[in-house]
């Protein structure tokens, strides 16, 4: 693992004057026990509630101790910063409280609700590039040619101290927890709270999560060359080039480890947080109860079993759209929602004597598809899809034994292929 030697940029002073700081201007966010959750885990798990933020992510604590510390000038010319959402959103929402003009530049793929957003709140957006990193780029050209004062999005020891602010707030709450879980993209929540956290409760163990598509720290941590990119649904944290100031933290002892998560663990997580909690958290924000969730029901992650956690649920500003497919994904693959394609004789009553079979396990079929050209051999036959709703994955075992039993040739569609049945090629 590797050890940085470095100064810190950050004192756990700084990270307290930040509280007073910006205290009454942002949300008290709630650090609240999961019971639930705390039972899928095996942990006691507690939720920082950050999605609560008025621009629902913690990036608003870091960019209005950065905004109040400004003098005169930068004031009156104004800011500009480069970012995929959160931190354009609560640089852009404090800003226009304080009067002070915002350009945002965001990468073309940003969200278009995040996008909108910001704009709502003032600032003017410029959209360049495909990734952050020529966003940034492009900001800070236009920051030289403007004569703007830039507010990095994490590495900036401003920054740090005011989303270290979080960790003060959840070890008031919950004293006695052993572990902090944090996602992690360019480092600068992670560095404040390791900073804030390790002042108060040295023995608090501090975990980073990334995507193991933008493992940037993970590799920074672990002395692995692993390389990132590609399209994620944690774009909130999707950095190929962390800070150079946030790496000092995350690769000190204040850090414990930094962990990857997959897309699919991450989608589990916000389909559990919306379907337990109540609570709409976007990918980023998710990846903390990623890490924690089991590979399998009942087989606890044993360095998490029996700890108390705090999870920082950093954001939930998710694309509507990305979240009805989430939570549609997950119902399929929990065997909630299915799909089952079955050869039929293209006879009358022939798909009556199909649905009945449904029907009679309690499958709501939400929609049905014919095909009597492609794919099927025979004239005399078409390959009927059924969409259905049914109640757990038991029922469809007795579903498809009675599909078995009656002679139906038929595949179960999944999210990754098909499983089961008899060969639709007959």
């Amino acid at each position: 693992m590797t050890k940085s030697t470095e100064i810190i940029p950050l004192t756990p002073a700084d990270v307290q004057a930040a509280a007073a700081r910006i205290k009454g201007q942002v949300v008290r966010t709630p650090s609240l026990h999961s019971r639930t959750l705390s039972a899928i885990t095996g942990a006691d798990i507690y939720l920082k509630f950050e999605n609560l933020q008025f621009t629902a992510a913690y990036k608003e604590r870091g960019a209005l101790n950065t905004l109040l510390q400004l003098g005169d000038n930068a004031r009156k010319t104004g800011v500009i910063a480069a970012s995929a959402g959160n931190h354009a959103q609560g640089l852009a929402y404090h800003a226009s409280r304080l009067g002070i003009p915002t350009t945002i530049v965001m990468p073309r793929h940003t969200p278009m609700v995040k996008v909108a957003q910001t704009a709502g709140h003032g600032a003017t957006i410029v959209l360049h590039g495909e990734t952050f990193d020529e966003a940034y780029a492009h900001a800070r050209t236009l920051e030289a040619e403007q004569n703007l004062t830039f507010v990095h999005p994490f590495d900036n020891p401003n920054i740090m101290a005011g989303q270290g602010t979080v960790a003060l707030e959840m070890l008031e709450d919950v004293p006695d927890l052993d572990m902090l879980v944090v996602p992690v993209g360019g480092g600068g929540l992670i560095a404040g709270c390791a900073v804030a956290a390790k002042s108060i409760k040295p023995d608090i163990k501090i975990i980073g999560v990334q995507s193991n598509r933008y493992p940037a720290m993970h590799a920074l941590k672990t002395g692995k060359d692993i390389k990132g990119g590609g399209d994620t649904l944690a774009e909130g944290i999707a950095v190929l080039n962390p800070g150079t100031l946030t790496r000092r933290v995350v690769c000190s002892p204040l850090v414990d480890d930094v962990r990857i998560v997959s897309e699919t663990i991450i989608e589990e997580a916000i389909s559990l947080l919306l379907d337990i909690e109540k609570t709409v958290v976007e990918g980023a924000g998710a990846s903390g109860l990623a890490a924690l969730l089991p590979v399998k029901s009942g087989s606890y992650r044993p360095e998490f079993k029996g700890k108390k956690i705090g999870v920082i649920l950093t954001g939930g500003n998710i694309d509507p759209r990305f979240l009805a497919n989430v939570i549609l994904r997950n119902l399929a693959r929990t065997g909630k929602m299915g799909r089952i394609a079955v050869l039929l004789d293209d006879r009358s009553g022939a798909l009556h004597s199909l649905s009945g079979i449904f029907t009679k396990h309690g499958a709501n079929i939400i929609d049905v598809s014919h095909q009597r050209i492609f794919g099927v051999l025979s004239a005399k036959s078409t390959r009927i899809e059924i969409e259905y709703e049914i109640r757990d994955t038991s029922t469809l075992d007795a579903l498809l034994a009675d599909l078995d039993k009656a002679g139906y040739p038929y595949e179960v569609l999944t999210i990754s292929g098909t499983r089961g049945g008899k060969s639709l090629r007959h």
